[in-house]
């Protein structure tokens, strides 16, 4: 999976820009008007118009709210998004990050609502402390008693996050609550439902994806940039959750990766 900075239109932009300048004299005019148009389109993508018309091409891939079918699930997995820094304690809550704040908040208001819930934390992240040993901290600290929290602390991505929680014991039900990011539930719904659950989605921060339409619509910043890396990773996530999806459709005993 490309890493997110790898999706950066801001990054492409400034690359393709000089590439322009310096090699001008020498491309064929062709070129130059192709590299032109690619140009005009990453600098689009760093204003919020351009980011919002983006992250509504991976926000039409979210199921309506009516979508999760009575029983309600009595379960709710909330994914890490990483941290910040390195926690340097199981309580060095200022590392997680925002994301990871905003699901576990979700996650949390969502688990006050079901009487007798059980609240799964799935993600290891890479640093001595994983991510979920964090978040079930503060979710006690938030007053979800321990007993009723369950950490997955292997996963380093989406599909690990499925198929970690998918092998915790004892067993977590098929029909569960995941919560995640707006823009991250369509390929963390693929991953989950390749791995035997029935996930009903739980968005966070759905509504950092909205347009206040006006003139700084159509001024670069630094929030647009961010939606517009986060949109182009889903999407090209989601074309290579695909084919791990066929893969172990036919190797249902296999590990990670083809």
């Amino acid at each position: 999976m490309f890493p997110v900075w790898g999706t950066s239109p801001l990054l492409y932009a400034v690359v393709l820009l000089i590439l322009l300048v310096v090699g001008w004299r020498w491309l064929p005019g062709a070129v130059r008007g192709v590299a032109v148009v690619i140009e005009v389109l990453l600098v689009l993508l760093l204003m919020p118009l351009g980011a919002w018309a983006l992250s509504r091409v991976v926000l039409a891939r979210l199921p309506p709210a009516s979508a999760c079918t009575a029983p309600a699930p009595h379960t709710v997995v909330v994914l890490s998004a990483g941290v910040s820094h390195y926690p340097v304690g199981v309580e060095d809550f200022a590392a997680l990050n925002h994301l990871s704040l905003q699901r576990l908040f979700t996650g949390v208001a969502l688990w006050r609502t079901l009487p007798d819930a059980r609240l799964v934390l799935s993600g290891g992240g890479y640093q001595r402390i994983p991510d979920a040993v964090v978040l079930a901290k503060l979710a006690e600290q938030m007053g979800v008693p321990a007993a009723d929290v369950e950490i997955e602390d292997r996963s380093r991505n989406t599909w690990q996050n499925a198929q970690f929680v998918a092998a915790l014991s004892p067993p977590v039900p098929q029909r569960i609550w995941l919560v995640t990011s707006a823009l991250h539930m369509p390929r963390a719904l693929g991953a989950f439902r390749a791995w035997g659950f029935e996930p009903c989605a739980r968005p966070s921060a759905l509504q950092e994806t909205r347009l206040h339409f006006g003139l700084r619509s159509f001024i670069p910043e630094s929030h647009a940039v961010l939606t517009s890396t986060v949109a182009l990773h889903e999407l090209f996530g989601a074309v290579e959750y695909a084919g791990l999806t066929r893969w172990h459709a036919r190797h249902p005993a296999g590990s990670q990766t083809p």
